[in-house]
This record gives structure tokens, C-alpha cells and sequence, in this order.
């Protein structure tokens, strides 16, 4: 893995000295996974529950992990986790609720330019998302916040808040996080349509507008998402 994120950075640019003191990172990897942390650029992560890979089925996913290719290895995590393993404990209305919200409450706004004037600097934009039983899909533009900096506040404050309600203490997410970010326009419109889609791929519902938790329910006519309080 270190080899892999080494031969990335040889081929991108170093990130700035001012970037790197607001805690954006460039490439670099945290055991399995390498990450790729800059201003500007649209990611799509996802974060799971710490239950949803199950110590008790681990026969089920240890190998997947263990996949060289990086998009071939998320591809297959993925799909695991869509089998809904562990207490799923977002499928509770009042939990996803409190999820969904906290990542809506400090986007600007959605889907402008992907440029943006100093003036108007917002901390991240959100493109899509959905909350899964055991898992959640988000696909924002980083802006002031690395994206480092924003997944982990998503999680500290929707991990504290869910624990809660659940009367739980200990980690309620995951402690990593999947993340790729999008090298064009075609790109993220097919991540768009694998996030807000992805309830109807496992069955959860036949349109995906019915899915309580996701951004379909808030696009227009034309496609374009419509943030409402």
C-alpha cells in the first residue's frame, strides 16, 4: 500500500504549504486504504458501522481486504457491505435521521461551479448521498475542511448522538472511511446514479425517490438537487 500511494504522489502535484497547514494531506494511506486529500476536489466516501464487517463472519470478508487492485478491492467492500451484516442500527428512522442531518447542516450550496470565488468559500458542497442500513454514501466538493477533517466531524457527532439514543457507548462507526474522488463530469454523474440507486439495487425499495434517506427525494425535475431546511 505505501508503495502505491508513493507512486501516486510521484505523478501529482505536492500539495501547498498553506493546504497542508489547514490539514490537507495530498496522497497517503492509512493500512489498507489510500486517500487522497485536496482542496477542490469532489469525493465520493463511504463510512460504515463498526459492526457491519462481524468478527463472527469474518471467514465471509477477510479476503477482500486483501485484493491488490484499489477499485476492484472497494468494489467488492462495497457489495459486502450492501449484504446489511451487523445490527444496522440506521435503519431506525430517528438514527438515519440524525445522520443525514448532520452532513446536510454545514453544505453550501449544491451542485454550482466547480470553481468558486475566495469570498464565497464554504467547507464542503454536497452532490448526493444516501443513509444505508449499515452504512452511508456521500458525495460532496471539499472546500475550506479537508475531507479528512469533515468525514471524521461527521462521524464524532453522529457517533455521539446515535450512541445516545442507543443507550450504547463505544465506537459506533468504523474507524476508516472508502473514498475516491471524481475525474470528470461523466464520473460523477455515474456516482451520483450508484449512490441514489443504491436501495432499489438491494431491494429496499422499488423507486428510489422512496427512499427517506437519500438526495433523490430532492432533485427537480430537471435533476438538479434542491437543499430545503
Amino acid at each position: 500500500m505505501r508503495d502505491l500511494v508513493e507512486g501516486k504522489r510521484r505523478w501529482s502535484s505536492p500539495p501547498k504549504i498553506e493546504d497542508v497547514k489547514r490539514g490537507f494531506r495530498g496522497w497517503h494511506e492509512r493500512g489498507y486504504l489510500p486517500h487522497r486529500d485536496e482542496p477542490g476536489l469532489t469525493q465520493f466516501v463511504t463510512f460504515r458501522l463498526a459492526d457491519s464487517f462481524p468478527e463472527s463472519l469474518r471467514s465471509e470478508w477477510e479476503h477482500l481486504w486483501r485484493i491488490e487492485d484499489d477499485r476492484e478491492r472497494r468494489k467488492q467492500l462495497e457489495a459486502y457491505l450492501d449484504k446489511g451484516r451487523g445490527e444496522c442500527h440506521l435503519r431506525r428512522a430517528e438514527i438515519a435521521k440524525l445522520v443525514e442531518d448532520n452532513f446536510r447542516q454545514f453544505s453550501g450550496h449544491c451542485c454550482g461551479s466547480q470553481s468558486r470565488a475566495p469570498e464565497d468559500a464554504v467547507r464542503y458542497e454536497l452532490r448526493a448521498w444516501v443513509v444505508m442500513p449499515n452504512h452511508a454514501h456521500v458525495l460532496f466538493r471539499v472546500g475550506t475542511a479537508s475531507m479528512s477533517e469533515t468525514v471524521g466531524a461527521w462521524k464524532k457527532h453522529s457517533g455521539m448522538l446515535a450512541n445516545n439514543l442507543l443507550g450504547k457507548r463505544g465506537a459506533f462507526w468504523a474507524k476508516d472511511y472508502f473514498d475516491v474522488f471524481m475525474r470528470g463530469a461523466e464520473h460523477e454523474r455515474q456516482t451520483v446514479h450508484y449512490i441514489e440507486n443504491n436501495p432499489t439495487n438491494v431491494k429496499l425499495r422499488l423507486d428510489p425517490n422512496d427512499w427517506p434517506w437519500s438526495s433523490a427525494r430532492l432533485r427537480d425535475g430537471f435533476g438538479n438537487l434542491r437543499l430545503v431546511s
